[in-house]
């Protein structure tokens, strides 16, 4: 979803539409539970981002369709053990509470907080927000533990880039460069993420490499089928070959029963014919030929 442009501090009066509670939970730790939220989940659209209420917008095509994309590539890709996710509220810290448009998390209970893990890579996609919540996301979804911070953006000029810890500031990507995390079980090709029939290229390959049972139903099927169209072209042709040495057979016994001498020559180019129809004319030519005929250069 797009952030709305419009903020306001979380102390200021009032609640959110949801009942969500404006106080932050004691500082006693250096972060919450990834779970204890400041806002209600699926009950507010409204999310906090260091201590502004920021409401997220359903969106517009470009931001929506390439959220769309980007779900589609990752539940392909996602490793044995992680979960591909969308929308996932986080706690990052005592001052914010947000999602990313998608993210990768460990599978399970993390035995240190007794939620779930932490996302381990987050993508933001970056249309009519502002520009400035999403370097503020990157920021604290840094300092939370999020190991790496994606960013689409679908206006102006279509990118990929990824946020850079050391400089704290977004890196763009080549459309062919390759993803490679241990949360990915092949690596994700950047111009996946910005063309549509690439992004079908790299969810075949995903479930390929995680030898899904689909893929695996799938080619067992084509097998099959290939088995079997093959035995029927077999059967065909065999049964076309059986005729044509027929029908040459004929040929020559037909013009041997009828004393009609037949050349060395003659009789390979009537052996060696491979056209029904030309083996059946020469046929009917020696059944109608006279028993005092001789057969000329063309049978």
């Amino acid at each position: 979803m797009d952030e709305n442009r419009r903020s306001y501090d979380l102390k200021a009066p009032g609640r959110s539409g949801g009942g969500a509670p404006q106080h932050l939970p004691g500082r006693g730790s250096p972060f919450p539970r990834v779970d204890d939220h400041l806002v209600e989940p699926e009950v507010t659209r409204d999310q906090i981002i260091g201590g502004h209420r920021v409401v997220a917008m359903p969106a517009n095509p470009p931001h929506a369709d390439q959220q769309s994309r980007l779900d589609y590539v990752l539940q392909a890709l996602v490793a044995p053990g992680y979960i591909a996710s969308a929308d996932l509220l986080t706690r990052h810290d005592q001052e914010s509470d947000f999602a990313s448009d998608a993210c990768i998390y460990k599978q399970g209970v993390d035995p240190a907080t007794g939620a779930r893990y932490l996302e381990e890579i987050a993508f933001e996609v970056v249309s009519e927000q502002n520009e400035g919540w999403v370097t503020e996301k990157a920021l604290r979804m840094q300092r939370r533990g999020v190991r790496r911070i994606f960013a689409v953006w679908v206006k102006k000029t279509h990118r990929v880039c990824e946020w850079s810890p050391e400089r704290e500031s977004w890196r763009r990507l080549e459309p062919d460069a390759r993803i490679e995390d241990p949360c990915l079980v092949t690596p994700l090709q950047v111009a996946a993420l910005l063309d549509a029939v690439k992004a079908d290229y790299a969810v075949v390959e995903g479930l390929a490499a995680k030898d899904s049972p689909a893929i695996r139903e799938r080619d067992a099927t084509m097998k099959a089928e290939g088995r079997v169209e093959g035995r029927a072209e077999g059967r065909a042709e065999g049964r076309a070959e059986g005729q044509v040495v027929g029908v040459a057979g004929s040929v020559l016994k037909v013009l041997e029963a009828r004393g009609i001498p037949v050349s060395e020559a003659q009789r390979q180019e009537i052996l060696g014919c491979q056209d029904l129809d030309q083996l059946n004319q020469w046929l009917d030519r020696a059944v109608s030929a006279s028993s005092a005929g001789e057969v000329t250069s063309e049978p």
